[in-house]
């Protein structure tokens, strides 16, 4: 009884972490916040330094060096960001920002904003044009008429002749 109910707990807290990590690859709408100034040259958990002017995130569960489109719905305006530590642990947020994130988002003096965020990717695959490509038509010939021959050509039959005399 008491490996069933092991087994009930791990398969439930595995069950957990796996919907967590497929929502996480989904659009969110939440909460936003940025790191204040003084916590930059710290440490991430990815080991890399944060600094105020850098476009990275705390973000609970992408991967480390996931890009991700941060968007203000209250003004439009969109960033890109790369996940670089863990967070934010606060109710209601889903993602911190840094100084420079948040200024571009334009919620500064706010503080705390509403975003939608979603995984970035910058490569289109399979690639199709949008726009239709016009091919010029284009004349080939020599600048000396349709009459000339190429150099090649004319190369080659002195040397046959060459060839033909001096048998």
């Amino acid at each position: 009884m008491i490996m069933f109910l092991f087994c009930a707990v791990a398969n439930c807290s595995l069950f957990t972490f796996h919907f967590s990590l497929l929502n996480a690859q989904g659009v969110q709408t939440g909460k936003a916040s940025y790191y204040a100034k003084k916590f930059s040259g710290r440490k991430t958990a990815s080991g890399e330094r944060l600094h105020h002017d850098s476009l990275t995130c705390a973000h609970r569960t992408y991967p480390f060096g996931t890009q991700l489109k941060v968007t203000n719905p209250a003004n439009g305006k969109t960033v890109i960001v790369r996940v670089t530590d863990r967070g934010p642990y606060v109710r209601g947020r889903i993602i911190d920002l840094s100084v420079r994130a948040a200024r571009e988002l334009g919620i500064i003096a706010q503080g705390i904003a509403t975003v939608v965020v979603e995984r970035y990717s910058p490569y289109i695959v399979p690639f199709k044009p949008e726009d239709t490509i016009e091919i010029p038509e284009l004349e080939l010939g020599t600048n000396e008429g349709v009459e000339s021959k190429p150099i090649w050509v004319e190369l080659r039959e002195q040397h046959i002749k060459k060839q033909a005399s001096d048998e």
